[in-house]
């Protein structure tokens, strides 16, 4: 059986990732460290602006769907009265925290998650993270601060950009309470110009996939995506994506290819199914199936960050998401993905807990197909909830998919 080529840069990202979750475990015990929790796509830069060592919990749930542990904690949280049908990545991290347990014992030593002086979240992907973080709040006794954008947008208009920017000032005098001194506009600039650049080479690294064939696929990209969410706004995700981008554009020159032999080009629509990684991955190289490109994956592009409009540029990209545009926002959106990346078929992931990134109740796979004559396979499932994941009834969905690209 064949397997996609290993990314040797993957020994330099277990290093970075380790140092990252050890500082924050350092910080923990140092009086003189302040910790900021912030949702995936909440504004970190400003955070970072103001001395905080920040962490982010959607990646302590991935890594308990990615360790496929998510199941033994998704009961505790429903115990205490949580919908099962809600965010599996809420309800297996609250689990998991009642529970006293965390991946980050196996993968980095580390026996708790840090423990935060405040919390800070952005609406912008979904109504889940303020209650998500409401929990902890009350929990911990730890003051909260959200960022509600506007949600469902057509066209992004300065309005929805100043609310957004506005509410982001009201926080900057917010931060300066708990850390008692003043917000530094340079620095916030400083914070902005190393996530803009870390921003412009991810997308370079994901564009690599462009070429035919690929050289790197989601699943990997899945993976190699961590610095641009934990460590933006920092030197380190911008020489990591340095390195990593090199190896690729190697891989290319040497014609090494992501699957060997590329005889189909998919593309992922919605989130990660993270505990089965791996066995669709397998598959798809079985199949000769390269998952070249993904919305969600691109999430953490900012290319609207500007340092010399801190406020207004961070609340445009903050609410220029995906996931925060309208139908006829994500559809163009997809078709210019389907041209650049040259798809022959879309895997939609319908999320049972995830709606906001589900883009498959009404209607949209069927249209874009009319539209673009690319055929689609919905496959249901969850991020976390593997309760809900058929392995056989997928596994053969996605033979009977690739056998329509194939023509057969």
């Amino acid at each position: 059986m064949g397997k996609s080529p290993v990314i040797k840069s993957t020994q330099e990202l277990k290093r970075i990732a380790t140092a990252y979750y050890k500082e924050l475990e350092t910080a923990t015990k140092d009086p003189d460290k302040k910790i900021a929790w912030c949702s995936s796509v909440g504004p970190a830069e400003l955070l970072l602006a103001m001395d905080f060592e920040v962490y982010y919990p959607e990646n302590h749930s991935a890594m308990l769907g990615a360790s496929r542990t998510a199941n033994n904690f998704i009961p505790i949280s429903v115990a205490q009265g949580y919908s099962p049908e809600i965010c599996s990545y809420l309800t297996s991290d609250i689990g998991a925290y009642l529970k006293k347990e965390t991946p980050f014992t196996k993968a980095y030593g580390i026996n708790e998650i840090p423990k935060p002086d405040v919390l800070v979240y952005n609406t912008n992907q979904c109504r889940d993270v303020q209650d998500w973080f409401s929990f902890y709040a009350n929990e911990l006794d730890v003051p909260i601060f959200g960022i509600n954008s506007p949600g469902f947008v057509n066209e992004l208009k300065q309005s929805h950009i100043r609310v957004v920017a506005d509410q982001m000032k009201d926080l900057t005098e917010y931060l300066e309470e708990i850390t008692d001194h003043p917000f530094e506009r340079k620095k916030l600039q400083e914070r902005l110009k190393l996530s803009l650049e870390c921003s412009t080479i991810w997308l370079e690294v994901l564009k690599t996939a462009t070429n035919v064939p690929s050289p790197l696929t989601f699943f990997d990209s899945c993976i190699h995506m961590l610095p641009a969410v934990v460590l933006r706004g920092n030197q380190i995700a911008i020489d990591y994506y340095n390195v990593l981008k090199e190896e690729l554009e190697i891989r290319i020159e040497d014609q090494i290819s992501a699957v060997s032999p590329e005889k189909f080009r998919v593309y992922w629509e919605g989130m990660p199914i993270w505990g089965k990684l791996r066995a669709l991955s397998d598959q798809l190289y079985e199949l000769k199936s390269c998952v070249v490109a993904s919305t969600y994956c691109n999430s953490w592009i900012f290319s609207d960050f500007n340092p010399n409009e801190p406020f207004l540029s961070m609340a445009k990209a903050y609410t220029n998401l995906f996931i925060n545009r309208s139908e006829t926002g994500k559809m163009n959106y997809l078709k210019q993905m389907i041209h650049e990346y040259k798809i022959d078929g879309i895997i939609f992931h319908n999320a049972r807990t995830c709606p906001n990134n589900s883009n498959t109740q009404y209607g949209m796979p069927k249209r874009l197909e009319k539209q673009t004559e690319i055929p689609n396979l919905v496959i249901d499932a969850d991020l976390n909830d593997l309760n809900v994941y058929s392995e056989e009834q997928t596994k053969t969905n996605i033979e009977a998919f690739v056998e329509q690209l194939a023509g057969i």
